[in-house]
């Protein structure tokens, strides 16, 4: 069997180096050169050739340079004669742009999936892509995990006879039943309209939450917009106590504490797809590693095992 080579970009090489500690490998070095002109150069600096090569690297801010840093290593990997490279994503901003939903604007998921390929990927293990058809952008093998396991694992602590899973939105209730099926409970969703970026709108709550304990289910926070104003509506139907859970806790814009901030927050949970700055946490604030299930998904594709089967026992 080949030689497994792991490496890991700038954006998170604490993940990367938890993965590593779960397959009991090496993280091999990457070194990244800034030029005058401001140009990057990256160096594998391991052995590649007939090797089955690991990138793992998040697409988080900044943005693009973490995904030129990513095509530069796809790129390398392929120079060095590297027998099979496999983006490990744990997260993917251009996931969003999914859609044309207003004119002339461009589906930078599809684009940014073409070109990974272009530059070099055979494979992508992703983690909670925004959408499903973001998976079929990709023109090659896509592994799409999730974290709802992880998730549910650890609510399963609290006493849940009184809890209700709520998704923000209807686009996201098939995850959300998905976890409420998981801990035993009912899902509620909200009935949402997005105006921009940063402003949304939730006319109304579909199920039952009047004195409920509710856990908010999102794939991702940024600016948190969605959130508050789903807050506002459960506080106005009654709820008795609120927990936030997302994968991706970007928390841009101060997002993170405006969330703490709100009494009736209970806990705020999130896993370590992406980094959360020391200087932005809040003792509300849970991370959960993704890092095992990554490392065994990484071990089962070496291995040419099946990585849904990770799945199907659940």
């Amino acid at each position: 069997m080949r030689e497994i080579a792991v490496f890991s970009g700038s954006a998170h090489p604490e993940l990367a180096e938890e993965i590593c500690a779960h397959l009991g490998v090496d993280l091999h070095p990457v070194s990244v050169r800034r030029f005058a002109n401001d140009c990057l150069e990256v160096q594998l600096q391991a052995n590649c050739r007939e090797r089955d090569v690991f990138l793992i690297q998040p697409i988080v801010a900044p943005v693009q340079e973490h995904l030129v840093e990513l095509l530069l290593m796809l790129d390398a990997a392929r120079g060095a004669s590297a027998a099979r490279t496999t983006v490990v994503m744990p997260h993917y901003a251009y996931a969003r742009s999914d859609k044309k939903d207003a004119p002339r604007i461009s589906i930078g998921g599809r684009l940014v999936a073409d070109l990974l390929v272009t530059a070099g990927a055979n494979r992508v293990l992703a983690m909670t892509l925004h959408s499903p058809q973001v998976h079929g952008f990709f023109s090659v093998p896509v592994d799409h995990l999730h974290a709802l396991r992880e998730l549910a694992r650890h609510f399963r602590r609290h006493d849940l006879g009184n809890t209700t899973v709520v998704s923000p939105d209807l686009g996201n209730a098939k995850p959300a039943s998905h976890f409420a099926r998981l801990l035993g409970v009912p899902v509620a969703a909200g009935a949402k309209e997005r105006f921009a970026d940063d402003r949304v709108s939730i006319t109304s709550i579909i199920g039952e939450v009047a004195g409920r304990d509710v856990i908010v289910l999102d794939d991702e926070i940024a600016k948190g917009s969605t959130v508050l104003e789903l807050l506002a509506r459960l506080r106005e139907m009654g709820v008795r106590s609120i927990r936030v859970a997302c994968t991706h806790g970007l928390f841009a814009g101060g997002a993170l504490k405006r969330i703490a901030d709100q009494p009736d927050v209970v806990e705020i949970v999130c896993t370590n797809t992406v980094p959360v700055r020391p200087d932005e946490t809040t003792p509300k604030l849970t991370v959960l590693s993704i890092a095992p299930a990554l490392a065994e998904a990484m071990r089962r594709i070496h291995n040419g095992e099946s990585v849904s089967a990770l799945f199907d026992a659940q």
